[in-house]
């Protein structure tokens, strides 16, 4: 009798499923093949079974493990941080580190954020590939509710919901990417069609991120709020060098500057960008930041503003303006 125990050689999964081949995993999961056998023999996973010809096959929770992986890759975290994980582990860091825009944070529940009829018309409009229902109904709930309370009760809750819906594998990242599109014009328009103030009001704010941050949209979502009140805002789009931003803050004379941190940045970098620029810029100039990023708000920083919710802006501008 053979005692010897079977080599895992089998080409089924134990529930009988047969498993997928290196190469259609590559096209489930967008990791390539070369990627995936240096983490095999790296971090011991994935592990796959063998078929009788000795090719690799993966089972389907397996593959499941490894599209989660790759949405967390895209979101900025390394593999040694997630390869191996848990999909209940890597389910929690997708809700950490879902790609929803800085300075989105808010009070309001996301029981209802799902309830709501609107956000849900919106959100069946990304998942059913139809951007003219969804500029169409952004461009309606704006005109009908007024540019702030579109920012502050429907745009922040829905990209929320957008990221939450990211990070569950319930959209993918071109969907992500549509909302996102469509929602950037719809502010744009509606920021541009603000009529200009008879008279220039402080303060006039510089916009724009540090550099490896990608996420425009809150930052976008300020400048509307911003400009509402008044201010002078420019605009450099996202990833600025620091340099480059002290450099633009004096040449256009910018009374504040203002940064977003999603929360996919380490907490020391953060720390030291901040530092680093306000010893740039000169003490006369305002440095406000927000967003995501909980460094922000448990270590602050002498002469940085923290502004944790959208709800802080006005009084900061309020109190800008009281002392000057």
């Amino acid at each position: 009798m053979n005692t010897l125990t079977p080599p895992p050689a089998l080409a089924s999964t134990a529930s009988g499923d047969v498993g997928l081949a290196i190469a259609a995993v590559e096209r489930e999961t967008g990791l390539g093949k070369d990627t995936l056998r240096v983490w095999e023999r790296r971090y011991g996973f994935p592990t796959p079974m063998r078929d009788s010809s000795g090719d690799r096959q993966y089972s389907a929770a397996q593959v499941q493990q490894l599209k989660l992986i790759s949405r967390l890759l895209d979101a900025g975290l390394r593999p040694g941080k997630v390869v191996g994980l848990e999909q209940a582990a890597l389910q929690a860091l997708l809700m950490q580190h879902a790609s929803i825009p800085a300075a989105v944070l808010s009070k309001t529940n996301m029981d209802n954020i799902a309830a709501d009829p609107v956000i849900g018309e919106l959100l069946h409009a990304i998942g059913t590939h139809d951007p003219r229902a969804l500029r169409h109904g952004l461009s309606h709930a704006q005109l009908r509710m007024g540019l702030a309370p579109f920012v502050t009760d429907l745009v922040a809750p829905l990209t929320t919901a957008v990221g939450e819906a990211w990070a569950q594998g319930r959209f993918e990242v071109f969907e992500e990417h549509l909302y996102t599109e469509v929602i950037t014009g719809v502010l744009r328009h509606a920021i541009a069609s603000l009529a200009p103030q008879p008279v220039p009001q402080g303060p006039k704010v510089l916009l724009t991120t540090v550099p490896q941050e990608q996420h425009g949209l809150g930052l976008l979502m300020v400048e509307a709020l911003l400009a509402l009140e008044g201010c002078t805002c420019v605009s450099l789009g996202t990833q600025t060098p620091l340099t480059d931003i002290t450099e633009a803050a004096l040449a256009h004379q910018a009374d504040v500057v203002a940064l977003s941190f999603s929360n996919l940045h380490k907490a020391a970098l953060v720390q030291t960008s901040l530092r680093e620029l306000r010893a740039q810029l000169p003490a006369t100039t305002a440095l406000w930041v927000g967003g995501a990023c909980t460094a922000l708000y448990q270590w602050p920083l002498a002469g940085v503003s923290a502004v944790q919710h959208l709800s802080g802006l006005q009084p900061l501008v309020a109190q800008w303006r009281h002392a000057h």
